[in-house]
């Protein structure tokens, strides 16, 4: 049986923020394996507006479609289709011309070939050596340098990005599962689209989550907003290319709280929910372990494009998976050690504690990503989440 909790001093964290002006708005939701224990809602839908948030408006979820996508391969290796092991360009060609960014020749970049060859572990475990712009200064002198959009553009050109560092000798957060997106469409023999819809969403039931705004989501999506001249929160009018050339394992999903944690439930679940399999538990093991060995998720990460997102100081003690970022210790008051979590640009946060038996997620859509405020605000529900079980 699911605990019955009080929600009364959860939805007082998120009217709070809300009040405060820390975000435009809040969703947040949590459930334990048997069912949904917690969901709650703060805010307009649209600053300005009447209409209420809910736990069923669709948000970009950005990042967090990352562990989707990283599903989606990992059922194509239980399948035999994909070796985590054998290089990129064993499945996509093309990334045998990715090149190493050396320097600068005055605006000119300099570019040598990597010391080896990345792997599809490595894209799932970003240490290919691909990186973001909007956390490397270098990406963003590259892109201005070569006229290349960055990634959110949808353009097959973002593909042309050099890696930062040779494979393997860092963590760097970057393109790579959008990589590994055309790796699984090689490897599955469909688009990433269709290995979604068939093998995850589609099986869980998770109805309203999608690489495109379907019609109907329109009226139920809530935009992106920043902050006007006055400070107050404003509908920004930034869009996700409706039309991309490629379908986005990075960051191109919409979704909805509701749905989303039927995925976090899967997971909770060791792959199984609601009498469902997506992955084998041996494989959900393997996710929440440690998989970059002795090399660490960074404790700071500066911004280089202060629109896009704040510094992210995570502290020490993290490490990567396949496809989630771990803490090694526990925390007290909220999640427990080797729980599995990750984010999206647009402000989505979402965790999975085994230990605990609960996963939880919490909603906005504005940019920039992770202001002190909003960080605020995901630390007290987290903590009034534990101390509710």
């Amino acid at each position: 049986m699911s605990p019955t909790i009080d929600p009364g001093a959860i939805d007082q964290v998120l009217q709070d923020a809300v009040a405060a002006g820390a975000v435009p708005n809040v969703a947040a939701i949590a459930a334990d394996r048997n069912g949904v224990i917690y969901e709650g809602a703060a805010g307009p839908k649209t600053a300005g507006s009447d209409e209420p948030l809910t736990v069923d408006t669709h948000f970009r979820i950005m990042s967090m479609t990352k562990m989707v996508a990283t599903t989606a391969a990992l059922q194509q290796v239980e399948k035999g289709a994909l070796d985590l092991d054998a290089p990129v360009a064993d499945y996509c060609p093309e990334f045998a011309d990715v090149q190493v960014l050396d320097g600068w020749d005055g605006d000119t970049p300099r570019l040598r070939a990597p010391a080896s060859q990345a792997t599809v572990k490595q894209l799932v475990t970003h240490t290919s050596g691909l990186g973001y712009w909007f956390w490397s200064e270098d990406l963003v002198k590259w892109e201005a340098a070569t006229s290349t959009p960055n990634v959110l553009s949808g353009a097959n050109v973002v593909f042309t990005a050099p890696l930062l560092a040779d494979p393997g000798t860092q963590y760097i957060y970057g393109i790579n599962t959008d990589w590994l997106g055309k790796v699984t469409e090689a490897a599955g023999g469909k688009t990433l689209d269709v290995l979604v819809k068939e093998g995850i969403t589609g099986p869980l039931g998770m109805n309203e989550t999608a690489f495109s705004l379907n019609e109907g989501w329109k009226d139920t999506t809530t935009p992106v907003h920043v902050r006007g001249e006055d400070g107050n929160w404003v509908d920004s009018g930034i869009e996700l290319n409706q039309t991309p050339e490629y379908w986005a394992g990075g960051h191109g999903l919409y979704s909805t709280p509701r749905d989303y944690i039927k995925f976090q439930q899967a997971l909770l679940g060791g792959g199984e929910f609601d009498g469902v399999r997506i992955l084998q538990q041996g494989t959900v093991d393997q996710a929440f372990t440690n998989q970059i060995g002795d090399l660490d998720f960074p404790p700071a990460i500066p911004t280089a494009d202060p629109a896009s997102t704040h510094s992210f100081n995570a502290g020490p003690g993290y490490k990567w998976g396949l496809g989630l970022l771990l803490n090694t210790q526990d925390i007290p008051g909220m999640r427990r050690a080797y729980s599995g979590a990750w984010a999206g640009l647009c402000n989505t946060h979402f965790w999975v504690d085994p230990t605990t038996g609960i996963c939880a997620s919490i909603y906005s859509n504005f940019l920039p990503f992770v202001p002190p405020e909003a960080l605020e605000l995901y630390a007290n529900y987290e903590k009034a989440l534990y101390a509710s079980l």
